[in-house]
């Protein structure tokens, strides 16, 4: 059975949720390999104090690990929110085939809005890139947990 885009950006929105509730801006990231999630996280920058802990870069780890190759030319990352410019690049470094996210981010996104990291140019492999799955959903638990943050 072939599964569509919005069953797995629903995986990593639960991902996104559960970075939520642990204090950590709410962004998951899930990667599938032949219709299979091989690697699935949510940010926990806070929790390891490290700046690298994102999402993607988690995920990107795990299903590495799951097919022993750092190449992951034929796998496919979701994730709630466009890629800031270290993940964008990790995914370019990674060979994904693919990258689907929810929201934009017009601020930090590496894959479209700001730079265009996915598709540079002068990039030896180029990532597909499509958006705008689910964007409603992945924008308003982003931005209710701005909105709490700021005491709005």
């Amino acid at each position: 059975m072939l599964l569509n885009n919005e069953y797995f950006m629903r995986m990593a929105l639960k991902e996104a949720k559960a970075a939520d509730k642990e204090g950590e801006i709410p962004v998951g990231a899930v990667i599938i390999h032949n219709n299979e999630v091989i690697g699935k996280a949510h940010n926990q920058v806070e929790r390891l104090h490290d700046a690298t802990a994102h999402a993607e870069m988690i995920a990107l780890t795990q299903a590495a690990s799951a097919l022993e190759n750092w190449r992951l030319k034929d796998c496919t990352m979701y994730v709630t929110l466009e890629p800031c410019p270290m993940c964008a690049g990790a995914i370019v470094q990674a060979r994904l085939k693919c990258v689907i996210f929810g929201a934009r981010d017009w601020q930090q996104g590496g894959v479209l809005s700001n730079f265009g990291i996915a598709q540079y140019a002068k990039n030896v492999h180029k990532v597909e890139v499509i958006e705008g799955v689910m964007e409603e959903e992945c924008k308003s638990l982003l931005n209710r947990f701005f909105d709490k943050l700021r005491g709005d």
